[in-house]
């Protein structure tokens, strides 16, 4: 376009690029940089060529995986408080998804080094997007009441990010849902 913006996809082109991201994804958190593209590709139902025209590197995809997540992991916050009968309950299911999120880093979490120290920046924008979520499951529990009001976004994301770093990883999955809880109770009004 002469403009430079982007064509928007097609449809099923559309399809085929958020099952590629979903299956990298996974397999990234399961197997970290020794995924194939090949098995990406496999397990998402599309051919290779499809994969590469989309991802023409491996850095590309772990990049769009990790702001796909990213994405995914923002936009929650408005759809939970919508769906959940109180805004702590949204804030605690929010929380969990933010341990799926980091788990999912985890397994890309060397390959994203690589893509900084190159010079690219796959972090821009992730703190500010994560708190701006946060506040919007805080400020929703302090209208309700639900909340104490003396803690603010930056201390549950400094809290967070403390117990992803202690605890990243499937196998200590229960110790961070369990510091998670403290961390959550910690913010409760006390009647």
């Amino acid at each position: 376009m002469a403009d430079g913006a982007e064509r928007p996809l097609r449809a099923d082109a559309r399809r085929n690029r958020e099952k590629i991201l979903t299956t990298a994804a996974r397999l990234f958190s399961e197997q970290g940089l020794d995924a194939q593209m090949e098995r990406i590709a496999k397990e998402a139902g599309v051919g290779s060529a499809t994969l590469y025209r989309n991802f023409p590197t491996r850095e590309a995809l772990v990049e769009a995986v990790y702001r796909n997540e990213l994405a995914h992991l923002c936009a929650a916050a408005p759809a939970l408080l919508a769906g959940r009968n109180s805004p702590t309950e949204a804030l605690r299911a929010w929380t969990r998804l933010f341990l799926d999120y980091v788990t999912a880093k985890y397994g890309m979490i060397d390959a994203l080094r690589a893509i900084a120290a190159t010079g690219g920046n796959p972090y821009s924008q992730s703190r500010e997007m994560i708190r701006a979520a946060i506040t919007t499951l805080m400020d929703a529990c302090a209208a309700a009441g639900e909340i104490r009001t003396d803690i603010g976004p930056a201390d549950i994301a400094a809290a967070l990010e403390g117990i992803a770093l202690t605890s990243a990883g499937a196998e200590h999955r229960r110790q961070a849902e369990r510091l998670l809880d403290l961390t959550l109770d910690g913010l409760a009004v006390r009647r």
